[in-house]
């Protein structure tokens, strides 16, 4: 009886208030999108010259810049939505695909990353195709198919693949049906679960291995270690809210108003949140290699040293203007 209470409100009047996204997404949105859009151009740079290079490990950050950089991209669509912009049909649906594409990318990126990382420290004499360039080349054009492939299904289960342009996935349903909330729940397992997993396996063998190493000093340990507390503090903050809220979702919310609208502030907020790790990726990875390091600080030294020649040269055109007005007067 309650269930179908619920369901008749639901096709009814399950009517929401949209003021979290009206007042946060276009103030939050702008500041990630300064933020993230020059430090992910930085970042995919520095790991392409890296990877140019034979860097195995740029590779991957390669691909993370790029699936950073598509979300970064498309975050003025959002703020668009939240002051109520007319948004095409078919561009909503596609930017709602370009944020959960990064989403789960990223993820299966970032583990790439954390096995990388894993094989090079508690196996340094083994496993050396795994870190040739070429190696991580198809280790990367794998995760995108299978990403993209598993996003697609989902879709295709759901009936949104074949309507793709009139369901506006970019907006928020009223609430979830039974087969969104499947959707959600298979994505919260295999794009977050999975993945958390396996990084916590991954950096607690680092740290034990490094613990009991003899050639690693004391203070190459230490900061091994705080750089990957703070990778995986930055993918908990930026991620486990949002996926706990959309596990919720797919768990109580399906044809239920009352639920949907308990949870849909707590959503909205934390899709937020998500775009902080697009944020802080290019900080974090390029902190992982220090040849990532010496390239910042070669281009840093660069943009310096024009930005010298430049000033010198506007100083000169100046003197010489100046003397060339004396000598008239």
């Amino acid at each position: 009886m309650v269930l179908n209470e619920s369901f008749n409100e639901t096709k009814s009047q399950c009517t929401f208030n949209d003021t979290v996204d009206a007042y946060m997404y276009p103030t939050a949105y702008s500041l990630f999108f300064i933020l993230g859009l020059p430090g992910n151009c930085l970042s995919l740079y520095v790991a392409w010259v890296l990877m140019r290079r034979g860097n195995s490990l740029a590779v991957y950050l390669v691909n993370l810049s790029i699936s950073d950089l598509l979300y970064t991209i498309s975050l003025p669509v959002w703020i668009m939505l939240a002051m109520k912009q007319p948004v095409d049909d078919t561009l909503c649906s596609l930017i709602n695909v370009i944020m959960y594409n990064s989403f789960y990318v990223g993820s299966g990126l970032l583990c790439c990353i954390s096995m990388d990382r894993y094989l090079a420290v508690v196996f340094p004499l083994h496993f050396d195709t795994a870190h040739k360039v070429r190696t991580a080349v198809l280790v990367s054009i794998l995760v995108w198919l299978v990403e993209i492939s598993l996003h697609a299904g989902l879709l295709g289960y759901t009936g949104d693949l074949q309507h793709f342009s009139p369901a506006r996935l970019c907006d928020v349903k009223q609430s979830m049906t039974i087969k969104h909330a499947h959707m959600a729940i298979i994505r919260v397992v295999l794009g977050f679960l999975i993945p958390l997993l396996l990084m916590a396996f991954c950096f607690q063998q680092i740290i034990m291995s490094l613990q009991a190493s003899v050639s690693t000093v004391a203070s190459e340990r230490r900061k091994i270690r705080n750089l990957l507390l703070l990778l995986f503090l930055v993918y908990m903050v930026a991620f486990a809210p949002f996926q706990v809220v959309m596990f919720l979702r797919g768990l109580l919310e399906p044809e239920n108003c009352s639920t949907a609208r308990q949870l849909r502030d707590y959503y909205m907020v934390f899709v937020a949140t998500t775009t902080i790790n697009s944020v802080a990726d290019p900080v974090v990875y390029c902190l992982m290699s220090e040849s990532a390091k010496t390239e910042i600080k070669r281009i840093y030294t660069n943009c310096e040293n024009q930005f010298s020649k430049v000033v010198s040269m506007m100083k000169s055109s100046s003197s010489s203007s100046s003397s060339s007005f004396s000598s008239t007067a």
